[in-house]
């Protein structure tokens, strides 16, 4: 067990123990690379093979559709690249607030981007207003990494369909697809991709109790992406490479269990968030952003006038674990893009302090957190 309150479970979970006792029989005994002609490799490709319909079934769509992969952001560069470079000639529409593993990769090709409103939602008119003819992929994340908002994904992809019936009337061939990155949501909610009406989905293990570089994509049928790493042809041609078998085992463990404990698990913290909420409406410099549509795990706040690294040191010194924003961007001195997208200003943004809460936080936890921020702010 930890011996530290750990509330940064956005950016790594820590890995559960029946994922472990799970994946540990891969390091040694069936150590063989899948692809092998004999009964011993065979066998392990079946394991692969029961992974992925395993998951293809939580997702409920085929286990041809499952991609296995080294983590979210190699999942998002699939899904971006592997689209536009299919359509060389297309465009593409990403929310504000994507992971930097969606905005770095639609850097490099036409884009636009779609505002959200003071609590982290897309407008999905202004997002039909960015689409074109010429538009063939849509990005919109699940689930923020750092407000923990919850987008009208299901909507979104029922206003893409709308678009894509009046391109066919129209005679317009160039497909339009829709992208999610799920990252951030199987612990709390449903990812079944023909209720979100989603053609790719992005997951990743080190923020579901799995193994870190673990991952999937889902790519709908008949989805034209281009692959990106050329080699074997593992993968359905789109991510060569030796099965890391162990870690295919381990994501698809952790993933069975988050999504059997998520109802359970949802509404624990979403207690626990509302304590903690109602604790820290105690203090009078402390201002809650985006708090509507949220992941039951998050609280993100403001402290006005307080340097958010300088809280987040003294935090770790006592004991507690937070974040100041986005661990992929930590090593980066400019504010989020996440909360300059919500209207937060750089002083704003500079003072802003990310709690995500997971299976070991407890009351405990919170009051002691809270208690702890209060003196902090007191000296």
């Amino acid at each position: 067990m930890l011996s530290m309150i750990y509330l940064d479970n956005a950016a790594a979970t820590p890995l559960d123990g029946t994922v472990i006792n799970a994946m540990q029989p891969y390091w040694q005994d069936k150590f063989f690379n899948a692809s092998a002609g004999y009964l011993a490799a065979k066998q392990v490709h079946q394991d692969i093979q029961k992974a992925r319909a395993s998951v293809a079934k939580i997702l409920g769509s085929r286990p041809s559709e499952v991609i296995f992969t080294a983590g979210g952001t190699e999942a998002d560069n699939l899904a971006i690249n592997g689209v536009m470079q299919a359509h060389p000639k297309a465009n593409l529409v990403i929310s504000a607030v994507e992971h930097k593993a969606i905005l770095e990769v639609a850097r490099q090709y036409p884009y636009q981007v779609v505002p959200v409103g003071v609590n982290g939602l897309v407008d999905i008119e202004k997002l039909v207003e960015q689409i074109n003819d010429k538009t063939v992929l849509v990005s919109v994340m699940y689930a923020n990494n750092e407000l923990g908002t919850v987008q009208p994904i299901t909507k979104i992809g029922q206003a893409i369909q709308k678009i894509k019936q009046d391109r066919n009337q129209r005679g317009i061939k160039l497909p339009l697809y829709f992208h999610t990155d799920a990252s951030q949501a199987p612990n709390y909610l449903n990812l079944q991709v023909n209720r979100l009406a989603v053609d790719l989905m992005t997951l990743n293990g080190g923020k579901i109790y799995g193994p870190k570089q673990t991952g999937a994509l889902y790519v709908k049928a008949g989805t034209v992406i281009k692959g990106q790493i050329r080699g074997g042809g593992q993968e359905h041609n789109l991510r060569s490479g030796t099965e890391n078998v162990a870690g295919i085992i381990g994501f698809t463990r952790a993933l069975e269990i988050a999504q059997l404990i998520r109802p359970e698990e949802a509404k624990r913290l979403a207690e626990l968030q509302i304590q903690f909420e109602s604790q820290l409406d105690k203090l009078p410099k402390v201002v809650i952003n985006a708090h509507q549509n949220r992941l039951p795990n998050f609280v993100h706040i403001t402290i006005k006038g307080f340097d958010n690294e300088q809280l987040m040191m003294q935090l770790d010194e006592a004991g507690i674990i937070c974040a100041v924003g986005s661990a992929c961007s930590a090593s980066n001195e400019e504010p989020s893009h996440v909360l300059k997208a919500i209207g937060l200003s750089k002083a704003e943004a500079q003072s802003s302090l990310r709690f995500s809460m997971g299976r070991q936080t407890s009351p405990k936890d919170i009051k002691k957190t809270v208690q702890t921020l209060t003196k902090l702010l007191n000296m």
